[in-house]
């Protein structure tokens, strides 16, 4: 064998020794970068929503599974300004969203970080919160351009009326996390992911045998100018909400909304007005033993200054005592609400039910 059939069989044997190499250092990269976008969680996310929803920063806040989220009382004192030595009194809420920690390796300055705040609102149809921890180990639910963070939280909601959270939404949520971490040298830490999306498809089980709204219909006959309905609207107790107007309880919760029938504002164009809506969106609204009497009630009221026709949903004038029958309707649904951990109104459930 000449020495140019050996020089050539070793080259060769190098070149196949490469190709071998070059193959296990890009399975090694592509391994490493699958566990950096879905790390395993060392608790058992199954076990409560607590443990899949919270990460380190349940174990760090302890939050509570059984209520909402700690808040200001009235009577107590508002959350402080920052800088003080008290932490903000939002939370993630582990009933129904799950917590990505970012720990960054360096203090980072809130100036620094709030312009990155923008996408880090939705991922896809889910909100997204964002909390953090300062460098003196207090919480915050904002970001504050004035002070340095250890760590930072993306509270991802797990359900809402759009469905349960999507491997597509989680994995955005996850590509923004990274995104963080990249530009600012952190780890990210969280639950994983078929753990998180069959948490999701449990909250959204639960909240679709729950979810129900009762409306009313207003048939005004001729149009009427949408000002002069709007003013009656006011006068007799609604204030805005957005497009629509709302009857708020005591605490500022809308018991129930009034709308346009084609969905505009109150206040856009000159057009006039002939059919109203009224709605009673039962888990976004307090519990009350005349939630849908009150709103007839109301209904009644508005009618009779706008000289139009109350009807139901079907378009059939109320039943004499339909009121009093679904009332006592509705208060075993709000009990079921509030045993399922979404008290009707709450924080929790406008958050849901949305």
């Amino acid at each position: 064998m000449s020495d140019l059939q050996i020089g050539l069989i070793a080259l060769g044997v190098l070149l196949i020794l490469l190709v071998l190499g070059f193959n296990w250092w890009q399975d090694r990269r592509v391994r490493r970068r699958m566990q950096t976008h879905f790390p395993a969680s060392e608790q058992d996310p199954l076990l409560g929503a607590g443990a899949a929803a919270g990460g380190a920063a349940a174990a760090r806040r302890e939050p509570g599974m059984g209520g909402e989220p700690a808040r200001a009382q009235p009577g107590q004192p508002a959350p402080v300004d920052p800088g003080t030595d008290a932490d903000d009194t939002v939370e993630p809420d582990p009933a129904c969203e799950v917590v990505i920690e970012i720990n960054f390796a360096e203090p980072v300055r809130g100036a620094e970080l709030l312009p990155y705040m923008q996408s880090l609102r939705h991922v896809g149809r889910k909100p997204m919160r964002v909390f953090a921890e300062t460098d003196q180990r207090r919480h915050r639910a904002h970001i504050h351009a004035d002070e340095s963070y250890a760590s930072m939280q993306l509270a991802v909601l797990l359900a809402n009326r759009s469905g349960p959270l999507t491997a597509i939404e989680w994995s955005q949520a996850w590509a923004r996390a990274q995104d963080m971490a990249e530009r600012f040298d952190a780890t990210i830490e969280g639950p994983d992911q078929q753990a998180v999306l069959e948490q999701g498809a449990r909250l959204d089980d639960t909240c679709a045998a729950l979810d129900t709204q009762v409306g009313l219909t207003l048939l005004l006959g001729t149009a009427q100018p949408a000002a002069e309905v709007l003013a009656v609207a006011r006068e007799i107790g609604f204030v805005p909400d957005g497009n629509r107007l709302a009857w708020p309880a005591e605490n500022g919760v809308a018991r129930f909304t009034l709308a346009r029938a084609d969905g505009a504002a109150f206040d856009a164009g000159m057009g006039g007005i002939e059919r109203l809506y009224l709605l009673l969106d039962v888990p976004c609204s307090p519990a009350d033993s005349r939630a849908f009497g009150r709103m007839v009630d109301v209904g009644r009221d508005l009618a009779a200054r706008l000289r139009a026709e109350l009807v139901d949903d079907q378009g059939k004038p109320l039943a004499e005592g339909s009121e009093t029958v679904i009332d006592e309707r509705l208060q075993v649904l709000f009990g079921q609400l509030e045993q399922a951990g979404l008290p009707a109104g709450s924080e929790r459930a406008q958050r849901v039910f949305a």
